[in-house]
């Protein structure tokens, strides 16, 4: 210091350190070292102050549910229900102690997979095993659905009748012919042709049977012959009077409708206000998904926020009209309430489905914020959202339509709490700089958002549907605010005006708005790589990419860009996940065989376009199945089918038994519903074991083949019970390798020289 103190009187920069002075240039490593620890335990006090625990509480919950989901038995629900209370009691003694947050934590995990037992208990129900090919049926019609080629009800079994099968189902949905559907509400008595619900296409791919299973649905099939309606013997109830009075209003709204749009206009427009969707022709939805576009045909928060928001602001407007109003009665507030019990007939029209609920019940919670004067935007009101959801329906977890919904909510709940305030800074207080600014602003705003939003569901739209939309925030841009201040406010004064007979323009206004919409749609996925696809990667890049979104949106401190880290690893674990070599469908007449160009080439001795379609997505190939390309080296007769694996090696596909002694020789993999003789060499896959496991993937190895199953005979869940699979089969689930060449056997007979006796 004195050396310092004289450098600095005799006029001399004081750059030097004192000699003897060591570590003058920069700290020590042990001291940056230091510096960070304590900076990170700075950022994780403060993400764990007061008030930083309720967001974590649904994505512990959510944990849960998503253990429940693995499991592969169905867990006890006495159990969980101890285990969940038991770690609640827990918390509550612990409450002022510093382990509280994780012991909530734990608690909140155990709720979730109680709650998901418990609603799988509350729902459970007979699940078809197999097909059956006559079954008379007699019930109510609950729900008919007007798609585009075919109409669809669902039945609620009153009687069924089977020669060969004494299950009994509680609800079924059956295809009609276009125009054949019965009217909801009605009693009918049919014959059908009944399937079990649809399993998996690959394994890691979406369960259909198990939003069937959730749905109250036993089967899916077809009606065979004429739809008779019965008078009922006994009456179908309230629920089913409320059923039959929703859907007359959604026809009747259609009708008015069809007056003045019709094609997709009218389609798009009943599916913006009622929820029925499968009208709307092929070639227009995929250009709705490709160009990024597809949200606006499911009703979902963006539709409830416009409705309840136009609602809200037009009453708000209408009522500070009258000054006596405006100083002395809280108009904001009987806004709110006016505009939630909007958003509650539009969910009620619009069928109550779970993606429809779960938006409700996010606009609801914002609304009633309104009501007793909180914050309305935050992150308290999306847990509390989300609780609800999760408590109510624990399978929406598992459902694109909740992932890709909260995440987005998420991602905008965290922009508008940190990044939007800094654009309602003005510095300029001139009506000109306001109006600049104000324009400017909106833009940035709208851009900001549907980049964010777009950002947030691109990892759930990747795995479920093997796209990506690289053009999304453009169609965006220019379609939303058409369909924000054009589109739904004119249904909405259609609906109003519907009973006074004036709601012509509304419509006509309505389909100017879809039309520039359609042109937006079309016009984006036309444009060069527009159409994104991306191979399947399996669950494991999803969480880790969920796990990030979650740390961005949620974490206040730097630490959240430890999300950026995490979803920078998601997505170099999804480009590198190695694809199948071989696929193999459930009833062995769908084989797909990886060639030496890298692309799937199908041996088939059935007909399933679906399956088909649904492998070529997930391998990101634009093919379709009717593409002469996929038959490409495959060599077919009425025996069987051979092709060739990209190692050289052969598979084939024994159709008829004579085949498969020459296959036997030949393949190194023989797929075959037949029974295979015993000294055959090649890998056989049965259809014993298909059947039993739904399908099979199977990928090369050096020693045979790693197989993952769509069913793995130890999983056994009420919608894919394990009566499905066969009873002690000892086949390994995870390998095939080539079976041991049985000893041929050896003819003793002595040569003819060789037959006399010797001495």
């Amino acid at each position: 210091m004195a050396e310092r103190d004289r450098a600095l009187a005799h006029g001399a920069a004081a750059t030097w350190p004192p000699r003897g002075a060591v570590g003058g240039i920069a700290p020590s490593s042990s001291d940056v070292w230091s510096s960070l620890v304590d900076k990170v335990r700075g950022w994780i006090g403060a993400e764990a102050g007061p008030g930083r625990l309720l967001p974590w509480v649904p994505v512990a919950f959510g944990t849960g549910i998503a253990f429940y989901f693995t499991a592969d038995h169905e867990p006890m629900l006495p159990a969980t229900a101890v285990a969940a209370l038991a770690l609640c009691a827990a918390a509550f003694m612990v409450r002022r102690q510093r382990i509280f947050p994780l012991v909530v934590l734990f608690a909140a995990i155990a709720a979730g997979f109680a709650t998901a037992t418990w609603r799988t208990e509350r729902v459970a129900h007979a699940v078809l095993a197999r097909p059956m090919y006559s079954v008379s049926l007699s019930g109510f019609v609950e729900t008919r659905d007007i798609r585009e080629r075919t109409d669809r009800f669902v039945l609620r079994v009153a009687q069924m009748d089977s020669p060969k099968s004494q299950i009994r189902m509680e609800r079924v949905r059956l295809s009609v012919r276009k125009g054949t559907a019965p009217a909801v509400g009605s009693f009918v008595e049919l014959k059908a042709r009944l399937q079990p619900p649809l399993a998996p296409m690959r394994p890691g791919s979406y369960d259909f049977g198990r939003d069937m299973y959730f749905q109250g649905l036993g089967a899916s099939g077809f009606a065979m012959g004429t739809i008779r309606t019965l008078e009922p013997p006994q009456s179908g109830g309230s629920s089913l009077r409320y059923a039959a009075l929703m859907q007359a209003l959604r026809d009747a709204i259609d009708a008015r409708i069809r007056t003045t749009l019709d094609g997709d206009k009218r389609a798009i427009a009943t599916a913006l206000l009622t929820g029925r969707r499968d009208a709307i022709t092929t070639p227009v939805n995929d250009a709705m998904f490709i160009s990024g576009l597809g949200h606006v045909l499911s009703i979902s928060g963006y539709h409830m926020a416009v409705v309840a928001g136009v609602v809200f602001f037009a009453i708000r407007a209408l009522l500070a009209l009258f000054p006596v109003l405006t100083v002395g009665f809280p108009i904001k507030k009987w806004s709110a309430a006016i505009a939630l019990a909007a958003a509650l007939f539009y969910l009620l029209l619009s069928g109550c489905e779970v993606a429809t609920q779960r938006s409700f019940l996010m606009t609801a919670v914002v609304l009633i914020a309104v009501l007793v004067d909180r914050r309305a935007v935050t992150f308290r009101t999306l847990a509390v959202a989300a609780m609800i959801v999760l408590a109510i329906a624990p399978e929406a977890l598992v459902h694109p339509s909740f992932q890709m919904s909260f995440a987005a909510t998420l991602g905008l709940v965290a922009l508008v709490q940190i990044g939007m305030p800094r654009f309602f800074a003005s510095p300029d207080d001139s009506a000109t700089a306001k109006i600049a600014m104000w324009g400017g602003r909106e833009i940035m705003m709208l851009t900001l958002a549907s980049l964010v939003a777009g950002l947030a569901t691109t990892p759930y739209a990747a795995f479920h549907f093997h796209r990506v939309t690289p053009y999304g925030v453009l169609a965006n841009l220019a379609a939303m605010p058409v369909v924000s201040a054009v589109v739904m406010p004119a249904g909405m004064l259609g609906l109003v005006a519907m009973p006074f007979g004036f709601d012509g323009v509304f419509w006509w206004m309505m389909g100017l708005g879809i039309d520039w919409m359609i042109a937006v749609t079309r016009w984006v996925a036309d444009l060069p790589g527009a159409i994104g696809r991306m191979a399947a990667f399996g669950v494991g890049p999803l969480i880790v990419a969920s796990l990030g979104i979650i740390l961005l949106g949620l974490l206040r401190t730097p630490l959240r860009w430890s999300g950026m880290g995490l979803l920078a690893l998601s997505t170099l674990w999804a480009l590198t996940v190695a694809q199948p070599d071989i696929l193999i469908s459930a009833d062995g007449h769908n084989l797909g065989v990886r060639g030496q160009d890298g692309r799937l080439h199908l041996m088939r001795s059935g007909k399933d376009a679906f399956l088909v379609k649904e492998w070529l997505a997930a391998d990101a190939d634009p093919r379709m199945p009717a593409d002469p390309s996929l038959a490409e080296g495959v060599s077919c007769d009425e025996a069987g089918c051979v092709t060739q694996l990209a190692s050289g090696g052969y598979v084939a596909l024994s159709v008829k038994p004579e085949a498969l002694a020459d296959d036997c020789e030949r393949a190194a993999l023989v797929v075959t519903t037949r029974q295979a003789p015993a000294s055959c060499q090649s890998t056989v896959i049965s259809g014993e074991r298909l059947r039993g496991q739904a399908g099979l993937a199977l990928w090369r190895t050096r020693d045979g083949y790693a197989v993952a199953a769509i069913r793995p005979k130890e999983r056994d869940r009420p919608w894919a019970p394990a009566a499905l699979a066969l009873a002690g089969q000892t086949e390994a689930d995870i390998t095939l390798a080539p079976r041991t060449a049985a000893p041929k056997p050896v003819d003793a007979t002595p040569a003819e020289g060789d037959q006399l006796e010797e001495d």
